[in-house]
């Protein structure tokens, strides 16, 4: 078609659009049906009118048309305002039933603590303990009573009791998980401690001075606890009404709201802590500022978590909130063939941990299991001796170096790597199978794997046991590198130092995004570790002494053995979740590198003949 042609067919079209550009609000739709057409008779011009006018005409139609259309769309720095003011008070008023309940048994217990400090003179005692009631009744006695908020240095107070405040938060959030009542059982506990604590003033005419003191840094405090709650309540009603989804499906969607709400009042509990650690141990502070301040705090959390979100309902959001999208094949499928952001590798890693849940559970269970028996049966020492369990999740990582550091036996350390070893393994040879049929290497090659899994995991237990000042440096470092250097020995059939070439070259192209995927799961395992060793073994142990009786030094030897193996169970879960979420990262940067499944998309266009999307017959 000659140029002359072509203009005279298009030009009243070419008009048209000049006058909606120049129009005032055009509407988005007209607005991509041109911008559709105008780039295809840009295309058509660029072809064949390469050094002709109407390419230039038409190429600044488009630029019009796209800066018009893109000009106001939101940066992500942005994204951080809608945060606080559109998608946590929308979370907030959809999950109002969870923060009425989590409101209606932090009072409850409250309540209950008082009126058994009442009727049980001893009941102070019990909860709170007898060195901090004998420490507060000398402070009492000589004229200070809330002397305790003075004996430590101001930062080192604030850095303790936020570290402490964020660990219950998210213990309550994350017991959630245990349908609800893990959640409601940590607000309680805190409720009646709360209510002891407030009533043990009461009987000593300290309430005033007690109360106007506490709730300085209390207001902020306990709001956070309750919204925890809630925010646990909002997760485990995931897995207690899981509507017409699948109880996975479900709680997938729960867990995102709830860890939305959690990371909202991180800020919150920080600044308790520093009210705490700062501004509580000002006790010669007027009564009437305090008074204020408390008001204040009150009237912030009510403002902004009850006020604000009704009001935000009535007028309406702005933008609905985004559920968590789920396809309804999900469960089955995983494309090992696209790049994938940092997020949808962590959602993948729980389809994948739940498809393969059954061969995992059987190889932590038989591992846990042998490691029990080989170190119980054969080590010169009683099980006490060579491990020991705090129940206390600051001291988490003195459980860990147990099983890592030959502290009491040499053995020990070596019988954690072959069985976190085998783990790896397991988990490597479980992703081989699912993929493509005609990836899958043959079965003879199993040993090889093994082998090859077990070289690269003992390299990074090595670097750990040499010296233990490595061990962060090395779990922050070393551990992404060596999975996926295993990966690619096994699932490239590389020999080592190859393999590890070619993983120089795969971190290259994606380390920021290894590390802060890595940092994202070494979070969530240590928090996880952490609510196991203390509260869930702390409840286990607990059990087992109310059904055993035997005596006690017995008592003690049966529950090393078993913590022993609880803790190496979940260690296995924990490490599992690790590699499965490396391979699928080894999976997106062989994408980005090389690039295999986008080059055979562009081989096949065209090989379909298409009309409007749809295969012809």
């Amino acid at each position: 078609m000659r140029e002359t042609d072509f203009i005279d067919q298009n030009k009243e079209k070419w008009k048209e659009l000049e006058q909606t550009l120049d129009g005032r609000n055009p509407s988005p739709e007209k607005l991509n049906d041109l911008f559709v057409q105008i780039t295809d008779d840009l295309s058509y011009s660029r072809t064949f009118y390469t050094n002709r006018s109407v390419r230039v005409y038409l190429n600044g139609l488009a630029q019009r048309i796209f800066l018009l259309i893109y000009k106001n769309r939101k940066s992500h720095r942005h994204r951080l305002v809608t945060f606080w003011t559109e998608e946590l008070p929308q979370l907030i008023y959809h999950s109002r039933s969870a923060f009425r309940l989590s409101l209606f048994a932090f009072l409850i217990s409250i309540v209950i603590g008082m009126l058994s400090c009442a009727m049980d003179p001893g009941f102070a005692e019990v909860i709170l303990g007898e060195s901090y009631i004998n420490m507060t009744l000398e402070n009492i006695a000589s004229g200070d009573p809330m002397a305790v908020y003075k004996e430590k240095g101001k930062f080192g107070m604030f850095l303790g009791i936020t570290m402490n405040n964020l660990y219950v938060a998210f213990l309550t959030f994350a017991l959630g998980a245990c349908y609800m009542v893990g959640s409601l059982a940590v607000l309680i506990r805190n409720g009646i401690m709360i209510g002891t604590f407030q009533y043990f003033f009461i009987e000593r005419d300290l309430f005033w001075e007690s109360f106007l003191t506490i709730w300085i840094h209390g207001t902020l405090e306990v709001s956070a606890i309750i919204i925890a709650g809630a925010a646990g309540i909002t997760m485990g009603q995931g897995l207690v009404f899981p509507g017409t989804y699948t109880r996975l499906q479900s709680f997938q969607r729960s867990a995102r709201r709830g860890l939305k709400i959690m990371i909202g009042i991180t800020p919150i509990i920080i600044l308790a802590g520093f009210f705490e650690g700062f501004l509580t141990r000002l006790t010669e502070t007027p009564d009437w500022m305090k008074g204020l301040f408390i008001i204040g705090c009150l009237l912030f959390v009510l403002g902004y978590f009850v006020w604000y979100p009704l009001l935000k309902a009535r007028r309406g959001f702005q933008n609905r909130t985004q559920e968590f999208e789920l396809y309804p094949d999900q469960y089955g499928q995983i494309d090992y063939g696209r790049i994938k952001p940092s997020g949808e590798i962590f959602s993948e890693i729980f389809i994948l941990i739940a498809k393969f849940f059954r061969p995992l559970l059987l190889t932590t269970l038989v591992g846990s299991s042998l490691f029990c028996f080989i170190c119980f049966t054969f080590a010169p020492f009683k099980p006490s001796e060579l491990f020991s369990f705090f129940f206390d999740g600051f001291r988490s990582f003195k459980v860990l170096e147990q099983f890592f550091s030959p502290i009491s036996w040499q053995v020990t350390p070596i019988l954690t790597i072959l069985f976190l070893s085998a783990v790896a393994w397991k988990v490597l040879d479980l992703v081989e199978k699912n993929l493509q049929p005609e990836t899958v290497k043959n079965s003879r090659m199993v040993f090889h794997d093994m082998v090859k899994a077990t070289l690269g995991v003992t390299g990074l237990y090595c670097v750990l046991w040499l010296n233990d000042s490595l061990i962060f440096l090395g779990i922050l470092l070393g551990y992404p590198l060596l999975i996926i250097w295993t990966c690619v020995m096994i699932l490239e059939n590389l020999g080592p130092l190859k393999a590890l070439n070619r993983t120089g070259h795969l971190l290259s192209k994606g380390l920021g995004k290894a590390f802060g995927l890595f940092c994202i799961l070494l979070l969530l395992g240590v928090l996880f570790f952490m609510i196991t060793d203390s509260a869930i073994l702390w409840s286990f142990v607990s059990l087992l002494e109310w059904i055993i009786h035997f005596e006690q030094d017995v008592m003690n030897e049966i529950s090393v053995v078993l913590l022993t193996f609880i803790s190496l169970f979940v260690m296995s879960l924990i490490f599992s979740m690790f590699v499965v979420g490396l391979v699928l990262l080894y999976f997106s940067l062989k994408e980005i590198v090389d690039a295999t499944n986008l080059k055979a998309d562009i081989q096949n266009i065209g090989q379909k003949k298409k009309l409007r999307g749809l295969d012809r017959e």
